[in-house]
C-alpha cells in the first residue's frame, strides 16, 4: 500500500440515492458489476466491508493517479464508461501529475481530495478540488467495485459530459447588468449556469478574443461549457443583459430560505427579465426550465378565459359550494373554507376557490366553453407555448386542451398544466397591463431574434384581473405575504398537489408597480407558505 493512502472506516452503510435535474425526479442506483474475471470461489453477497471498501479505493486511487485507466476501470461497475472519461481527464483534458488524498470512509462512501497539473503547449496551471466515491458490491460477481458515475473524477460531472482542454469554444464574456454592473458567478451563484450559456451563445458578438481553458464540455447542446481552470485568458466582451444587480441580489438571497425555490421577475412594459435565481441541490435552471403544475396561481388564466367568454365577470356569479364534480372527479376547496353559493368571481378568485372554477369550466347555455378553450385563452391571450426566444433555453408553458376530468383540473392548475416561475412572471405581466410581451434576458437585436407574440386581453380583462389581484394582496390569500408592501400592489397564491409528495407545491405571483415576479418552492406548503414571502422579497427590493 503506498505511503499516505490508507482509508480509516468509520459508521455504517447506505443506499446511494442521486437527485435528478428536474422537478422531483428521483433514480435509484444498483450496482452492475463489469468484472469479466469469475472463479469458482463462493460469490461475496451484502454491502462491503470496511476493509473492502479501504483496499478498492486504494487500488482505484492509485491507478488513476498513475494513468493506468484500464485498471482503474476494470475497478468500477461501468467499465466501458468509465474508461471513456478517464482517459479524456489524462488525454484531451491534458491533466496530469494527480495526487489523490483519500479522508475518512463513513460507510461505504470515500471522501478526497485532488491536486493535478493542466498543461498545455507550454503552459501550465494547478487544479485542486474535493470528491467522494462509493463501494458497491458487483451483482454479477460480488466484487467490491468503485460505483461509477461521472462525478467520481469531478464533482461537476454529469452523465454525458467530458473535461477538453484547448482554446476555448467562445471568447469570454463581461456579463453586466441593465445599468453596467459586472454580473459574475461568485457574487451571484444562481446565474453561474446561465453566464456560461450567454458566453457559448452570445461571447463571439460581443466583441472579445477565446483563451485557452480546462472546461467541462456538457452533453446538452444547449449548455454552454462550464470553465474550470483558465491557462491563458482571452479578451472579454462586454454583454449587456437585462438583470438588475439589486433585484437579483435579492432574489438569490430570497430563494436561500427555502430549498429547492426558483424565482423570477420580470418588467411588465418591457418584457424584460430583472432576476432570475434558483436554489436547489442540483444546478438546473428550474425558474427558466421546470415543468411543473402551477396550482391556482393558473386561476388568472382561467379568470381571463371566463371573462373573455361572457361567462362571467369580476362581480358577476362564481358560487363557491364545499364540492364540485365535473365528470365523475370530485374536487374540494382547502380545509377550512366556508362554501359561498352567493359568491362573485372576485370574491372565489381572491380566497382561491377550486370548485367556483371547477363548476364554470363547462361556461353557461348562452356562453358554452369546450376542451379547447383554456388552451386557446393561454396561448392567444398570454402566448404560452408560442416558442419563447429569451436569450437562453427556457419553456414556455403548456395548456394541453385536454379531456375529462383534466379539463377540470387545468382550470386550477392541476391535471396537465405545465409553468414555471418565468411562465407565471409573464402571465401577471400580461394580466395587468393587457399586452404580451415575451419575457428576454439578452436584447433580440444582438442576434436578430424574433420574439414570440400574442393578441394580450382587452383592456376591461385586463383592469378587471388587476382589481381582483389587488383584493387577493390586501384582503385575499395573498394579503400575509404581501404585508408591508406599499404602492400599488397584487398578487395570487397557488398550491399543486404532486404525485407522490406529501405536501404541496407552494407558488405564488405577484406585481408591485412595473414589477412582476413568480416563485415555487418544491414540497413548500400553501402558496403564502414559501414561495409568497420569496416573491414578497423580491417586489420589496424591485418595486
Amino acid at each position: 500500500m503506498r505511503s499516505g493512502a490508507k482509508v480509516a472506516v468509520v459508521g455504517g452503510v447506505f443506499a446511494v440515492m442521486v437527485g435528478g435535474a428536474g422537478y422531483g425526479a428521483y433514480n435509484i442506483v444498483s450496482a452492475v458489476s463489469g468484472d469479466e474475471g469469475t472463479t469458482a470461489a463462493a460469490k461475496e453477497t451484502g454491502p462491503p466491508s470496511a476493509d473492502e471498501v479501504a483496499k478498492t479505493s486504494e487500488k482505484f486511487f492509485t491507478a488513476w493517479e498513475q494513468g493506468d485507466t484500464a485498471t482503474a476501470a476494470d475497478l468500477t461497475d461501468n467499465a466501458v464508461a468509465a474508461k471513456d472519461l478517464l482517459v479524456a481527464y489524462g488525454g484531451q483534458a491534458h491533466i496530469g501529475r494527480v495526487k489523490v488524498t483519500p479522508g475518512t470512509a463513513t460507510g461505504t462512501t470515500v471522501p478526497f481530495k485532488v491536486s493535478a497539473t493542466v498543461s498545455y503547449e507550454g503552459r501550465s496551471k494547478p487544479l485542486t478540488y474535493d470528491g467522494e466515491l462509493g463501494i458497491v458490491r458487483g451483482e454479477s460477481t460480488g466484487r467490491a467495485l468503485v460505483d461509477w458515475r461521472p462525478s467520481v473524477l469531478h464533482p461537476d460531472l454529469k452523465t454525458g459530459d467530458t473535461l477538453v482542454t484547448g482554446e476555448s469554444a467562445s471568447p469570454p464574456i463581461e456579463a453586466v447588468d441593465r445599468d453596467g454592473v459586472v454580473l459574475t458567478k461568485e457574487k451571484y451563484p444562481s446565474l453561474g449556469p446561465v453566464l456560461d450559456t450567454l458566453r457559448d451563445r452570445y461571447g463571439d458578438k460581443a466583441g472579445g478574443a477565446p483563451g485557452v481553458e480546462l472546461a467541462i464540455r456538457h452533453a446538452s447542446e444547449d449548455a454552454g461549457d462550464t470553465p474550470l481552470v483558465t491557462l491563458a485568458k482571452g479578451r472579454a466582451g462586454t454583454l449587456r443583459t437585462t438583470i438588475g444587480a439589486g433585484v437579483q441580489a435579492a432574489a438569490e438571497k430570497a430563494v436561500k430560505q427555502y430549498a429547492q425555490s426558483s424565482v423570477v421577475a420580470v418588467r411588465p412594459s418591457t418584457g424584460e427579465v430583472l432576476a432570475v435565481a434558483n436554489h436547489r441541490e442540483d444546478a438546473f435552471n428550474a425558474a427558466f426550465q421546470g415543468k411543473a403544475a402551477p396550482g391556482s396561481t393558473m386561476k388568472i388564466v382561467t379568470a381571463a378565459m371566463l371573462i373573455d367568454n361572457g361567462v362571467t365577470a369580476m362581480n358577476g356569479p362564481a358560487p363557491c359550494p364545499a364540492t364540485a364534480t365535473w365528470q365523475s372527479q370530485t374536487f374540494k376547496n382547502l380545509t377550512g373554507m366556508q362554501p359561498d353559493e352567493g359568491a362573485t368571481l372576485a370574491n372565489s378568485f381572491m380566497r382561491s376557490c377550486n370548485t367556483a372554477f371547477v363548476k364554470l369550466v363547462d361556461g353557461s347555455d348562452e356562453r358554452p366553453l369546450t376542451d379547447e378553450s383554456l388552451t386557446t385563452e393561454a396561448q392567444e391571450r398570454f402566448g404560452i407555448g408560442k416558442d419563447w426566444k429569451t436569450g437562453i433555453v427556457s419553456f414556455d408553458g403548456s395548456v394541453p386542451a385536454s379531456g375529462g376530468p383534466n379539463r377540470a383540473a387545468n382550470a386550477i392548475g392541476q391535471g396537465d398544466v405545465q409553468m414555471n416561475p418565468l411562465n407565471m412572471a409573464s402571465v401577471t405581466a400580461t394580466a395587468i397591463t393587457g399586452t404580451f410581451r415575451q419575457p428576454y434576458l439578452v436584447s433580440p437585436k444582438l442576434d436578430n431574434r424574433q420574439p414570440a407574440t400574442a393578441r394580450g386581453l382587452p383592456s376591461g380583462t385586463a383592469a378587471q384581473l388587476k382589481q381582483m389581484m389587488r383584493l387577493t394582496a390586501t384582503s385575499g390569500t395573498g394579503a400575509q405575504a404581501m404585508a408591508g408592501l406599499s404602492g400599488d400592489i397584487g398578487a395570487k397564491t397557488g398550491s399543486a398537489e404532486v404525485d407522490g409528495q406529501e405536501t404541496s407545491n407552494s407558488w405564488f405571483t405577484g406585481f408591485r408597480g412595473d414589477v412582476a415576479a413568480a416563485a415555487m418552492t418544491e414540497e413548500g406548503g400553501h402558496g403564502g407558505d414559501a414561495a409568497g414571502p420569496i416573491v414578497a422579497a423580491v417586489l420589496r427590493t424591485a418595486g
